[in-house]
């Protein structure tokens, strides 16, 4: 279930990261990484990773660079992008 802080938001949402706490992207970023919803998908764990590191999650970091060890160039440059952007709309 997906924790939401409603006491910050005045706005509509464009993405909902600023209001997800770190611990649930975590945890959507080690379902990426295992595929539980059929296909791993790298760039989006390392973006939910990067962005539960971000919130301060210690395990995150540890997680990012595992991921980012199996990912070419091209794949982390877009997942840093895609983190960034995130970051930058809250």
């Amino acid at each position: 279930m997906a924790r939401i802080d409603i006491q910050t938001f005045d706005g509509p949402l464009l993405n909902g990261v600023a209001f997800v706490e770190a611990e649930l992207l975590f945890e959507m970023g080690l379902r990426a990484a295992a595929g539980s919803n059929g296909v791993a998908n790298l760039v989006e764990a390392h973006v939910f990773f990067n962005l539960a590191a971000a919130k301060g999650w210690e395990d995150a970091p540890f997680h990012r660079q595992d991921v980012a060890s199996q990912m070419t160039k091209a794949e982390i440059a877009a997942a840093l992008r895609a983190a960034r952007a995130a970051l930058a709309r809250h």
